[in-house]
């Protein structure tokens, strides 16, 4: 907890020449941090670094993920703005099961503005799931839901 959270003080200090935020989010797929920059008006790219399995026995995945997220123009919902992205994961397991892991796929996200900087957000993925593990290969589907915490630095 103390290393995520100075990795979390150390991306707060990233120089914020485009805007630029930050924040954390838990979720059926993915416990993780991130560091998000805008684009353009419309489009941002968000970096995470994520946590798999982690209510779940046996084996701890470590991974990353990139997504290329767009805002849905013209679109507020109630002072919900919705956006949609498509990304890729990668992971490796350790534990009970030794792995590597690919995932790319669709999203569709909700975000809601709190107060100043913060905002709160809801987003569902789903995708193939390519897997390699000691004695096995595995094709599927993925799926998972998420909800996060965002802090625009300024």
């Amino acid at each position: 907890m103390k290393n995520a959270l100075l990795g979390f003080l150390a991306l707060s200090a990233v120089s914020t020449a485009s805007a630029a935020s930050v924040g954390a989010y838990f979720g059926t797929d993915a416990t993780g941090v991130y560091y998000q920059t805008d684009r353009t008006a419309t489009s941002n790219l968000r970096y995470g670094a994520n946590v798999y399995n982690l209510f779940r026995g046996g084996t701890l995945s470590l991974g990353g993920e990139v997504a290329s997220l767009n805002r849905i123009s013209g679109q507020s919902l109630g002072g919900l703005d919705p956006y949609y992205g498509l990304g890729l994961g990668a992971s490796l397991s350790i534990g009970a099961n030794l792995g590597v892991a690919v995932y790319p796929h669709g999203l569709l996200g909700l975000r809601y503005n709190v107060s100043g900087p913060f905002t709160v957000f809801g987003e569902i993925n789903a995708g193939p799931t390519l897997a390699l593990g000691t004695g096995n290969f595995g094709l599927g589907l993925g799926f998972g839901a998420r909800l996060g915490l965002d802090y625009q630095l300024r």
